[in-house]
């Protein structure tokens, strides 16, 4: 099975959307309150422009990724065709993400800042009736990147609980492998003790009978002497 690098780049893609996110509405604040041309503003418009820059980049490798697995095939990586789809669509979702943040930023979203209400003509009011719709996509897409990461999640969870198992098995085989040598020790213990206590006893034995042969060579000598010395009586006797 092929490697699948698109979750480690949708992070990334991910945490720079929000990072982008967070100076956008940085940058709007500002734009309420400070002059065209303040510091803050141009320094908030600049470093928006450039965290948008890296996501676009980031964005063209998490679609390369997304293009790559629909050239191969999804079977190829273990997917589904769905998540595919909803893949595509992530990649869709960010890309307008970022080109209406780069409009507000470029000025071209600054409607209701440079004209007042009573002066909207039909066009106004039709961009103006617009709006909640964009806002319902934006909400679609918010909640299908959301189902997207409760999924991921739960395969995470899945992965982990069954590396979990896998350990508690393998702790379980340990275990039993430990009794069992447990088991043997025991064994070869009770065997070195019986065959301690047999040693000890032919010990005994053999000092039992290297003694009771002493004792039986000493009486035959002294009775050997002892003849002897009668023979020898006798030969002076009968001399």
């Amino acid at each position: 099975m092929s490697t699948d690098p698109y979750h480690a780049v949708q992070q990334e893609v991910q945490a720079s959307l929000q990072n982008a996110a967070t100076l956008r509405a940085s940058y709007m604040r500002i734009r309420s309150t400070a002059r065209e041309e303040s510091e803050e503003l141009i320094w908030a418009r600049n470093e928006l422009k450039a965290t948008l820059a890296a996501l676009e980049a980031d964005l063209e490798d998490l679609e390369e990724s997304v293009n790559v697995v629909e050239s191969t095939g999804a079977r190829l990586f273990g997917l589904e065709e769905s998540e595919v789809i909803d893949r595509r669509r992530y990649v869709g979702h960010v890309r307008r993400e970022i080109e209406t943040m780069r409009a507000e930023v470029d000025g071209q979203l600054d409607v209701r800042r440079s004209r007042p209400s009573s002066m909207i003509g039909p066009s106004g009011r039709a961009a103006e009736a617009s709006l909640p719709e964009h806002e319902d996509a934006q909400s679609e897409w918010a909640k299908q990147e959301q189902q997207m990461m409760i999924r991921q999640q739960d395969e995470t969870i899945d992965n982990i609980a069954g590396t979990l198992n896998t350990l508690h098995e393998q702790a379980g085989l340990m275990g039993r492998e430990i009794e069992e040598h447990v088991e043997m020790l025991d064994d070869l213990e009770r065997g070195v003790d019986h065959s301690d206590a047999k040693l000890s006893t032919a010990m005994n034995k053999m000092r039992k009978f290297i003694r009771q042969t002493e004792e039986t060579k000493s009486g035959w000598c002294i009775v050997i002497l002892i003849i002897i010395l009668m023979a020898l009586l006798l030969a002076v006797i009968l001399v």
